[in-house]
């Protein structure tokens, strides 16, 4: 939006100096002794030619450099001594935007055909029209032009290396944070959740050699434990590997399902609508927003049955978890961080996030993403 707007401004200038800059060539053309003849009639209009034709400089550089070059040999040779300021502003703006030598060769051929023109308006002998050349393009206001121009094309590639140099350091700190990140998830979780796992899955072990009945809380825990380790797996590869490590997604949804019935949730899983292709963000996102949302009731909810609906449309995907748990219509939903995670995530994609208890009781998690399909 800020660029659009950027090149409107820049346009609406632009075309101010283009009626500006015919507007004094025509009023200096005008003081001069000129007839209606049809030649005086040719001179004003390359007057205003030449002007109006800044209004595209920045659009089309070099061929408003040559128009305005020809509109200035045109008007001189049509016997108007009227400075070249069109053609000036044109090599400021050649310059700036990279063109130096197209501009240096145009700007001789200028100082060559300006003495021709005056001559061959048939009004200045010799003298008078290299004198009338000279006043109509003085060297020192192209050379000035020309040096204002690249002055501030430097300026603009310094401010453009240095904002690439930002977005390097930016990057780089940012690879370095993560590898902290990863290094401090590995020394200080990794080995707790492997003596969790490898606890449950003995006392499962020695439980079954015993003949005796695994509890399920058990199963869940060692569930749970190979969940995790392969959860945290995924992050630290991710990190590491700048998330080029394939994560879970919509085709891993029916496993949490699966795992959240192990655990004792009578859970269902409905998916609705012709199934599509969608980004991996949006992937992921559902992906995580289930999770929660299943964590979150076998954590918080003391609810018997819950139920998972994927719906695929056209724009998106419609995601709604349902439980029958305690919460009860009028109180809000604490926001801890898995809510808050879940909320950051499905804005960030341009979507809309509600989670509050229902009607009936229970609580119910709803989010839209939507999906830009390409074809």
């Amino acid at each position: 939006m800020s660029t659009r707007w950027s090149g409107v401004r820049s346009g609406v200038m632009d075309g101010a100096i283009a009626v500006g800059v015919a507007a004094a060539l025509l009023v200096t053309g005008l003081s001069g002794q000129h007839s209606a003849a049809p030649l005086d009639l040719l001179g004003y209009a390359l007057l205003a030619a030449g002007g109006l034709a800044l209004a595209a400089r920045r659009r089309a550089p070099v061929p408003v450099l040559a128009l305005t070059g020809l509109c200035a040999v045109g008007y001189q040779a049509a016997g108007f001594d009227v400075p070249a300021v069109a053609y000036l502003f044109a090599v400021y703006t050649s310059v700036r935007t990279g063109h130096r030598a197209i501009t240096v060769a145009a700007s001789v051929a200028m100082l060559a055909l300006l003495p021709l023109a005056a001559l061959a308006s048939g009004l200045h002998d010799t003298g008078e029209a290299f004198a009338q050349a000279r006043g109509a393009l003085e060297l020192a206001w192209l050379i000035a032009a020309g040096a204002a121009g690249e002055a501030l094309r430097q300026a603009e590639r310094r401010a453009d290396e240095a904002e690439r140099t930002r977005e390097e350091t930016a990057r780089r700190r940012a690879d370095e944070e993560r590898l902290h990140i990863a290094r401090e998830l590995h020394d200080s979780l990794t080995h707790q959740i492997s003596i969790i796992k490898v606890q449950a899955e003995v006392a499962v072990h020695v439980a079954r050699k015993r003949g005796e009945q695994v509890p399920e809380a058990l199963l869940a825990i060692q569930e749970a434990g190979r969940e995790a380790t392969r959860e945290l797996r995924a992050t630290l590869e991710a990190l590491r590997d700048d998330d080029t490590a394939p994560p879970r997604g919509l085709d891993h949804v029916a496993d949490l399902v699966e795992r959240a019935r192990t655990a004792g949730l009578d859970a269902t899983l409905t998916i609705g609508g012709q199934r599509h292709e969608v980004p991996a963000a949006v992937d992921r996102t559902v992906y995580r927003i289930v999770q929660e949302s299943l964590t979150n009731i076998a954590r918080h909810a003391a609810a018997e049955t819950a139920s998972v609906r994927i719906d695929y449309r056209p724009d998106g995907l419609a995601i709604r978890v349902d439980d029958d748990g305690r919460a009860t219509p009028g109180t809000p939903p604490v926001p801890g961080v898995g809510l808050l995670g879940m909320r950051e995530r499905v804005t960030a994609l341009g979507g809309h996030l509600r989670a509050a208890p229902r009607g009936e009781g229970g609580f119910t998690v709803q989010a839209e993403l939507p999906v830009e399909r390409t074809s």
